[in-house]
């Protein structure tokens, strides 16, 4: 424990040496930990008390805000009644009860869920999914996963894959075989300081086309996207894009696989991406706002013909061999249910809609600061890419980071020298030029 962090007299963990944190420098943090003890609504608080605002809804996924009464109860009277229920062979009714909700939610005929615990174990779900379907239908030819530059699906060796954050790859080996990328739709020079989706980048779908012709469609099984990218730094779709790699998928009968972790409730306005963009996908994935990050919880949803492929050979047989010990856990299901009650009760996906030109007006506003390089913004969704330090990529954003929250009592989400703002979808227009005033400072205080 740091001791300058001790001698304030804080009430901390009486080490913090034990816990190997993921996704973060241990040693620069243990000398100088951000620690949070206690959120409500909008707000986290440090362990001396001092409210910290949160400009990134936890990471994603506290889309109601923290610590909602109506969720808090959910969970704490489901805990009293039913802790777990085996998820093999047997069910409980609240995860049948969710799934019709989720269901409800959706676009065209995603009409079947299956439940895991986490993006990144919805994303292999949906991948095992692709390739079984396939194998079913009497294409078992069709292996071969595509995913994009710059995507993100999560951890496992399927999610990082199909991925393409080159830091998330590099240390793994060779991962998966018969896995291609297309190139991400950035560009700076065609698309700089775009609010929503940027009219150039449509073109770069047609790549999928130049893969096909290279593999042939009978070894392809899916396509895996972000309808926005967001760990990367907030890439919202070029204009008509997604609606080509649509169109090329259903030319050559290759499943589109939506990620929808980040975008799924509320994010964009909606209940979904695919619902805001007009485009469908065969495999949806979701998880972090369907229990506004109370309990850990994800799924794949799917469409009706992909569900009836396994329905099929005798009924003792299992159809679908994957799952997890807590798929659709008791908890996790009643978290899901209170919390889009929360949604529908408050019309928080509406909010999110009028909230945005709020929101981008006020981001925007930052453009001309001489740190930054470029923002993006779609929802309640930004990315502001700041002008790296010469040798020392990554630096000026941990920095910002670290100064928001230490000197301005600030949450924010950094990824290499991109700062992500995401915001609970209660936030006021005051809280929004909060957020934006604070970070001015915090970019003043480099220069």
């Amino acid at each position: 424990m740091s001791a300058d962090f001790a001698a304030k007299g804080q009430p901390t963990p009486n080490d913090l040496s034990s816990n190997w944190m993921p996704f973060t420098p241990n040693r620069q943090f243990k000398r100088e930990p951000r620690l949070v003890a206690r959120a409500s609504d909008m707000s986290y608080f440090k362990p001396d008390g001092t409210e910290v605002l949160d400009a990134t809804a936890g990471l994603w996924c506290s889309n109601a805000g923290h610590c909602r009464p109506q969720i808090v109860s959910a969970i704490q009277q489901q805990a009293g009644e039913l802790d777990f229920a085996p998820t093999f062979q047997f069910g409980h009714p609240k995860v049948f009860e969710l799934a019709n909700r989720i269901t409800s939610l959706m676009p065209g005929d995603l009409d079947h869920v299956l439940f895991c615990n986490s993006g990144s174990e919805a994303a292999d779900t949906a991948l095992k999914i692709a390739i079984a379907f396939h194998r079913a239908n009497g294409e078992g030819t069709r292996t071969r996963l595509i995913g994009r530059e710059r995507g993100y699906h999560g951890v496992g060796f399927g999610g990082i894959s199909v991925g393409g954050m080159v830091a998330n790859r590099k240390a793994y080996g060779p991962l998966l075989a018969g896995v291609d990328h297309l190139s991400h739709t950035y560009n700076r020079v065609e698309q700089k300081f775009t609010v929503g989706q940027p009219a150039w980048g449509a073109h770069l779908a047609d790549e999928l086309q130049r893969l096909v012709e290279l593999h042939d469609a009978s070894t392809i099984a899916a396509v895996i996207v972000e309808p926005m990218a967001g760990s990367t730094g907030v890439l919202p779709p070029p204009q008509g894009y997604l609606e080509r790699l649509r169109e090329l998928c259903t030319k050559h009968g290759i499943l589109l696989i939506f990620d929808e972790v980040i975008t799924g409730f509320g994010r964009l306005g909606h209940a979904t991406a695919a619902e805001r963009f007009g485009v469908t996908p065969d495999i949806l994935t979701f998880a972090k706002g369907i229990t506004s990050g109370t309990v850990p919880l994800g799924g794949a949803v799917v469409r009706k013909h992909i569900y009836d492929a396994f329905q099929t050979g005798p009924d003792h047989m299992i159809d679908l061999f994957h799952g997890y010990t807590y798929s659709g856990h008791p908890l996790a299901a009643a978290a899901a249910l209170a919390t889009l009650d929360l949604y529908r009760d408050e019309k928080l996906f509406d909010r999110a809609r009028e909230m945005e030109p709020i929101f981008a007006e006020a981001i925007m506003s930052l453009k001309s600061h001489p740190l930054i390089a470029d923002i993006r913004c779609i929802g309640l969704a930004g990315g502001i890419d700041l002008v790296p330090i010469d040798g020392l990529p990554g630096k000026r954003g941990f920095d910002a980071m670290r100064i928001a929250f230490h000197d301005h009592n600030m949450m924010v989400r950094v990824s290499g020298d991109t700062i992500a703002f995401s915001p609970p979808l209660i936030i006021s227009n005051s809280e929004i030029i909060d957020i934006f005033e604070r970070f001015t400072k915090v970019l003043d205080q480099f220069a």
